[in-house]
């Protein structure tokens, strides 16, 4: 087996980790679809969602042979900069040969490099990155619920109809929607809405993220402006102060019209108790309906303790499905 480093620009090593990814993708995960080439690609070569640097390395058989497997490793500039996300991923018909310790051990050496000391990995439960992440040892960090929303099976109305019954408790807060990156006017106001996101569910390891406006523009939109896809945002704002309350996104790939991908949600705790959650979540359904007619299902995951975010979801129709994931993590030094 050979390691190098991907170049991104090379379009036919790219299209080979994709075929992996592809082939990883089918054998593991039987809910949520496929990130699409582009996507992919752009990911790889642009640093994805969070925009934050990455390498990524591969292995091929002999004499350059196909690309076996391959891993990405992810290295965090604003906060938890002694941590690095590293995500190995093996073609089924080439994993329990030894391919995903080696990815693991060249990866260690590399964040060792670059002066970080833990990793973090993230795993479907029951996979074989699961099986994986614990024989190599790593711990359990996090654990994730996912549910889907089936827009099929939504009588018509529902979602104004939740819409109204929300609004009856948020009065005093009007909703504002906007499509790709914040408007500038609200940049400053993401920034906080995105701290206040400290206070939910994650691993006691991690720091609190530190947000300004910069960084929203860097990282936040940063990935929205590059992309193929559409960024959908709602807010809440109250109406005296003109303070940002809430705040939801649903992000959709043009490649795979029928999915969305439920992004964050969160309510600033000055203002919750008023159902804000529910506002926002229920106007950007309602409004989704008209923008994306091809929309069918809309995913999204949360830890188990997050009981309010769970019963606002499972108000509006999202239901369980498995299986779950997992956040793991270990020390460096301790990959072997």
């Amino acid at each position: 087996m050979r390691i190098e480093r991907l170049d991104t620009a090379d379009d036919d090593l790219v299209r080979a980790c994709y075929d992996v990814q592809l082939a990883a993708h089918e054998a593991d995960e039987p809910v949520w679809p496929a990130q699409s080439a582009e996507n992919f690609r752009l990911s790889l070569a642009e640093g994805g969602r969070s925009r934050d640097p990455l390498e990524v390395w591969l292995i091929r058989e002999p004499d350059a042979g196909p690309v076996t497997g391959w891993v990405e490793i992810v290295l965090p500039e604003w906060d938890n900069r002694d941590r690095a996300w590293v995500m190995p991923v093996v073609a089924p018909a080439y994993r329990r040969r030894g391919t995903g310790r080696e990815l693991l051990r060249h990866a260690a050496a590399r964040v060792t490099a670059h002066g970080r000391s833990a990793i973090d990995s993230a795993a479907l439960n029951g996979s074989a990155g699961a099986a994986f992440a614990e024989a190599a040892g790593a711990s359990a960090a996090l654990a994730e619920a996912r549910r889907v929303l089936d827009l099929r099976k939504t009588p018509d109305g529902e979602f104004a109809r939740l819409r109204a019954t929300a609004a009856e408790r948020a009065a005093g807060y009007r909703v504002i929607t906007w499509i790709g990156p914040t408007p500038e006017e609200y940049v400053e106001q993401i920034a906080g809405l995105l701290s206040a996101m400290n206070d939910a569910p994650a691993p006691q390891e991690w720091e609190d993220e530190k947000w300004d406006a910069d960084r929203v523009r860097q990282h936040w939109d940063g990935w929205t402006r590059i992309s193929p896809g559409r960024a959908y945002a709602a807010a809440a704002l109250h109406a005296v102060t003109g303070e940002m309350a809430a705040l939801t996104q649903v992000r959709l790939d043009p490649a795979v019209p029928s999915w969305g991908n439920q992004g964050l949600t969160v309510v600033t705790r000055p203002h919750r108790g008023h159902r804000l959650g529910l506002l926002v979540k229920a106007a950007m359904l309602e409004w989704l309906a008209d923008a994306e007619p091809a929309l069918e299902r809309i995913g999204t995951g949360n830890a188990p303790s997050n009981q309010y975010m769970i019963a606002v979801n499972e108000t509006l129709g999202y239901e369980l499905v498995e299986p779950g994931a997992t956040f793991y993590q270990m020390p460096v030094a301790n990959v072997q």
